[in-house]
């Protein structure tokens, strides 16, 4: 079938909106009808060719929308279900079969190389293929073809079309704070970098309880919203040391620090307000994959500091992305007062916006 989608052609280069041939469920495939797409830091890395993927390219990873066909392996699914889009996973491996898909052994089989794992395309374009398949479903599309294990069906009283960030960034925050970390009520979160995934964490620490929740962001702006979703502090990390602004508003320190950023500079800073048996927290990914954290050996034992890398808030889609929804139906996790759409046709503006800080999280709306 004939879809439309957004093309990243070159690293660095504004994204072109062309139609591509898209083929039809594989036995455990469903097809999609996109209502929105979630844009988010790690389409535009991996337009930028951090990722190493071939070009052209269809992104998109946050998708969400509606069930218009399924393979003759998927029972459980119907044409016109409302669905999420999440990543990509094998569920067979060790970790899958133990409930923590985001850590599958085979993930960037499954979501990284720009096609299925097998190696076949699932877009084309007269005289060539289109590389895609990016976290198993390549959304910036009318239509995304995703595997089953990667499709959540959900209730809402939301448009399905805001619902698509839930899939990935909206889920490692809140998950960071819920599963990873598991915070607990009383204690004190720190989060670095007030974008959609730090603003999950932020509504996740309030549902936790946490006694204070610290927000560093520069923008002006998302410090401002932060305290409307559950933030009790902010600091603008241009107004002096870092680890003296957050001292001012912690006093007795962190005992949970969620950095969001990877920037090494950021982290060391916020890690001298720790307090004894804090735990940090790891989803920013670095411009340099090399990078490494400086760590204080002596210091870390006496704190008896946990140090965590975290995926996808380690969640199991199929039953967090649910739970979500249900704190928002509770009034507790209002993620879509933070969204802004655009027509997918407006893409390249949308980024734009998002990385001057006007918008926090841009859904790119396909029928428009």
């Amino acid at each position: 079938m004939r879809t439309t989608a957004a093309v990243a052609r070159a690293a660095r280069e504004p994204f072109t909106v062309e139609e591509v041939d898209l083929g039809g469920p594989g036995p455990d495939e469903v097809l999609v009808e996109i209502a929105g797409v979630g844009l988010c830091h790690t389409d535009i890395a991996a337009r930028d060719g951090i990722y190493g993927l071939p070009y052209p390219l269809v992104l998109g990873h946050e998708g969400s929308g509606t069930v218009a066909a399924v393979g003759p392996a998927v029972t459980d699914l119907a044409i016109g279900d409302p669905v999420v889009l999440s990543f990509a996973s094998c569920g067979g491996c060790v970790t899958c079969s133990a409930g923590r898909p985001a850590y599958c052994e085979r993930f960037t089989e499954f979501n990284y190389i720009g096609s299925r794992p097998d190696g076949s395309a699932t877009m084309t374009q007269p005289g060539g293929a289109m590389h895609g398949h990016f976290f198993g479903q390549s959304s910036f599309a009318t239509h995304a073809l995703a595997p089953r294990r990667s499709v959540v069906r959900v209730t809402t009283e939301l448009a399905t079309g805001l619902l698509g960030p839930l899939g990935c960034g909206i889920q490692t925050g809140a998950g960071a704070v819920m599963n990873s970390m598991d915070v607990r009520a009383g204690t004190r979160l720190v989060v670095l970098g007030g974008g959609p995934v730090g603003l999950a964490a932020v509504m996740a620490g309030a549902i936790r309880g946490c006694s204070a929740i610290v927000v560093v962001e520069p923008h002006a702006d998302r410090r401002a919203f932060a305290l409307t979703v559950g933030a009790t502090a902010v600091v603008d990390p241009a107004e002096g040391p870092l680890a003296d602004g957050l001292r001012a508003v912690v006093p007795q320190g962190a005992d949970y620090l969620f950095d969001t950023t990877g920037r090494v500079e950021v982290i060391s800073a916020a890690l001298g307000v720790a307090a004894a048996n804090a735990t940090l927290g790891l989803v920013g990914v670095p411009q340099d994959f090399s990078v490494e954290l400086p760590l204080n050996i002596v210091r870390a034992m006496q704190l008896g500091l946990t140090v965590k890398g975290i995926v996808e808030g380690d969640s199991d889609p199929q039953v967090f992305i649910p739970e979500l929804l249900q704190y928002h139906r509770e009034g507790r996790f209002p993620f879509d007062t933070m969204i802004r759409t655009y027509p997918l046709s407006d893409i390249n503006a949308a980024v734009e916006a998002q990385h001057r800080g006007e918008v926090v999280k841009v859904v790119l709306l396909p029928g428009r």
